[in-house]
């Protein structure tokens, strides 16, 4: 008996995004309005439509302010894409939260004080950060195969690169994000537990998209040279994920995976004098910075949360009480 004939491949289509319109094998770009509520804000989006069918990558930045490096390799990004080259379809949306990155500079929006990255999903009636949260999660996230957001060491964070990823539980979706992870040819990749969080790469990944966090650069230093590394790897991801020809790229160094294993905040408000910078190792207890009342000149030690390595942390000589003063993870078992 003859086996039926093997159904076609499915004919790519029209991506349509507000105003945008990509026919396959073709590139738009420009903005697109994100209703806030009390304002309207431009998102810059390119869409890539390939001639052939394959998965949807969605690559953001620019989520907060002041951080550059991101920001500067997805607009490069954008630019080098062409159309004929992608299998599938890539967005790449550089400033994803312009009013933090244009007006704010800092982690939170001068619109309501929020920082976006602790909100996602969001809520479609909520504040402007929540909004625009949700925004995102609507227009791109959902019908994501790939979700990547680029961060970077703001203003004042010290920072050593790392690409980050949470575990979902299901098998099949953390491999392939470890693999995608792994492609972008940074040698430190820490592991979430689980999908909990406001994060947007945790809010991708419990809609079942293999979703990573990169961060790379330092005190919102602008450095062509690391973006464009970070182009380089973002260019291994898009291979490895199949909307680029050519084989995934193989790594000759190794690649050290690790996991969160405390934070430490500030106690007071004050003056923050720390001992350490990214990338040092540290032990449980240990002093790694000190905290003064400008007022009195009086000061409290601060102490590591834990033994392993400090990935990020502040910079700035000014802290209120309660922000983030640094972040240790510990090599994975």
């Amino acid at each position: 008996m003859t086996p039926p004939p093997s159904p076609p491949p499915p004919t790519p289509s029209v991506w349509a995004l507000g105003p945008l319109r990509a026919q396959p094998g073709t590139k738009a770009r420009g903005l697109v309005p994100a209703d806030l509520a009390a304002v309207t804000a431009d998102i810059p989006v390119t869409l890539v439509n390939g001639a052939r069918p394959g998965p949807r990558v969605v690559i953001t930045a620019g989520m907060h302010g002041g951080e550059f490096t991101g920001i500067d390799a997805a607009a490069r990004l954008a630019a080098l894409l062409a159309p004929e080259e992608v299998t599938g379809q890539v967005l790449v949306c550089p400033v994803a939260n312009p009013p933090a990155v244009y007006h704010g500079r800092l982690g939170v929006s001068p619109l309501d004080g929020v920082n976006i990255n602790r909100v996602f999903p969001g809520d479609a009636r909520g504040g402007p950060t929540e909004r625009l949260a949700a925004w995102h999660t609507t227009h791109l996230i959902t019908g994501a195969d790939v979700y990547v957001d680029l961060h970077s060491g703001g203003i004042d964070e010290t920072l050593r690169d790392f690409v980050g990823y949470r575990l979902t539980g299901e098998p099949g979706l953390d491999a392939r994000t470890r693999a995608l992870a792994r492609a972008l040819g940074v040698e430190d990749v820490i592991l979430g537990r689980d999908t909990s969080g406001g994060n947007s790469h945790a809010a991708a990944a419990r809609r079942g998209v293999a979703a990573v966090l990169v961060e790379t650069g330092r005190l919102g230093e602008r450095d062509p040279a690391t973006a464009h590394r970070l182009v380089d790897g973002l260019y291994g991801l898009l291979r490895a994920a199949g909307a680029l020809d050519g084989p995934a790229p193989t790594r000759t160094a190794p690649v050290r995976e690790w996991v969160w294993a405390g934070a430490v905040t500030a106690p007071a408000t004050g003056l923050w004098y720390p001992a350490f910078t990214a990338g040092d190792d540290v032990t449980a207890g240990q002093v790694i910075g000190r905290i003064t009342d400008p007022a009195d000149g009086r000061g409290s030690d601060v102490a590591a949360p834990a033994t392993g390595r400090v990935f990020y942390g502040m910079h700035g000589l000014t802290v209120a009480s309660g922000a983030e003063l640094a972040a240790v993870a510990r090599p994975l078992p």
